[in-house]
């Protein structure tokens, strides 16, 4: 009995899944962030081939 009180006034469980959902909302929002900036990315590095290649041919 004396375990199940000591269980119920612990607040461990509480942080650690308090810290999970903001890993997971930090998770969520570099996928979203990092999926804008790839195209933005592919488009720099698009056009500096384009250049390259114009300045090689």
């Amino acid at each position: 009995m004396r375990l199940l009180r000591s269980l119920s006034r612990s607040n461990e469980g509480a942080t650690a899944i308090e810290y999970g959902l903001i890993a997971a909302l930090i998770a969520v929002a570099l996928i979203a962030g990092l999926g804008t900036f790839s195209d933005a990315l592919l488009n720099v590095f698009g056009a500096v081939e384009e250049r390259l290649d114009t300045v090689t041919d």
